[in-house]
């Protein structure tokens, strides 16, 4: 059998079936010549980065040699298939063109929410396989259209998730949609990251802020199958680390309290800021401090920090 569909050429296979057959230190190399010619010399070195014979000319055994040959092509073949995947980006844009009757790049800038929305929904339409969300505001007064027609692409198999930073839940209304999305098969997390809004529909198009600093300037949509890749690997790292509606870490007063004990110099002032007594903050700090296993309260807002509850 060739070795040619494992990527090996006519001359690499010659030299090391040649090798493979000689005992090491026999004074004859590939076609029984005495000394090793500068074309021999340059398959060995070809040979030697595919790791299949090392620098005293010896060869690994055939089943390493077939295994590496075996893992590069598979990585070949991966490679060779993200390319042809990307082809898809081109579907879409011809799509789009097709839709809006206007050209449609493979990053668009949207002037508002609105026009967001009605693109979301005609490509779950399409093709409800996975909605991905990242809020950075509560969420709970969408209108009843649009909550039923979410119901019935969760019907239809779509997967849907959604995420929101813990201070969100200090609106008691965000924690009771939350579950009752969750009832119809939506799955809601709260996180105590930093975040900022994006959307990923089918890990496929994007949709992030066109400017973080200025709301006004839209949205952009991306259909760059690779970008938007990476964005959805992005939520999926921030998801995992996330915890359920009613399992969050702290509360949204407790995260308060965290903030408040790195940003005043005294409990009084502190206080004020929560609008409490000075009795009940220092209350809420030991309590922290001890689920923290911390012994002063410099120590605790380092150690609420690590674990992402500031």
């Amino acid at each position: 059998m060739s070795l040619a569909g494992l990527g090996l050429t006519v001359e690499q296979e010659r030299v090391y079936r040649h090798l493979l057959r000689t005992r090491p230190g026999a004074s004859s190399h590939a076609g029984g010549a005495g000394q090793v010619d500068s074309r021999v010399r340059n398959v060995i070195i070809e040979l030697r980065t595919l790791g299949l014979v090392d620098e005293n000319l010896t060869v690994v055994p055939p089943e390493v040699a077939v295994d590496l040959l075996v893992r590069r092509r598979i990585t070949q073949a991966q490679k060779q298939f993200e390319g042809l995947a990307a082809a898809w980006d081109a579907v879409r844009e011809l799509t789009e063109e097709q839709r809006t009757g206007r050209p449609a790049g493979m990053v668009e800038q949207l002037p508002h929410g609105l026009e967001v929305g009605r693109r979301i929904t005609a490509l779950l339409t399409d093709h409800p396989g996975e909605f991905s969300s990242l809020r950075t505001h509560a969420l709970h007064d969408e209108s009843p259209h649009t909550g039923a027609r979410r119901g019935r692409l969760l019907m239809a198999g779509l997967s849907s998730r959604i995420l929101f930073p813990v201070h969100a839940l200090t609106d008691p209304r965000q924690a009771a949609y939350a579950r009752r999305r969750h009832a119809l098969g939506e799955m809601h997390r709260v996180t105590t990251e930093t975040v900022w809004p994006l959307t990923v529909v089918n890990r496929s198009v994007a949709f992030v802020p066109a400017d973080l600093s200025e709301p006004a300037a839209g949205v952009l949509q991306i259909r760059r199958t690779g970008m938007a890749q990476i964005l959805a690997e992005v939520f999926d790292g921030i998801w995992e680390r996330a915890h359920g509606v009613d399992e969050a870490p702290v509360s949204p007063f407790e995260q308060r309290v965290l903030r408040a004990l790195t940003r005043h110099d005294t409990d009084e002032s502190a206080a004020r800021a929560l609008n409490v007594s000075v009795r009940k903050f220092r209350t809420h700090v030991a309590d922290l401090m001890d689920r923290l296993g911390a012994r002063t309260r410099f120590q605790a807002a380092l150690l609420a920090k690590e674990r992402n509850w500031l």
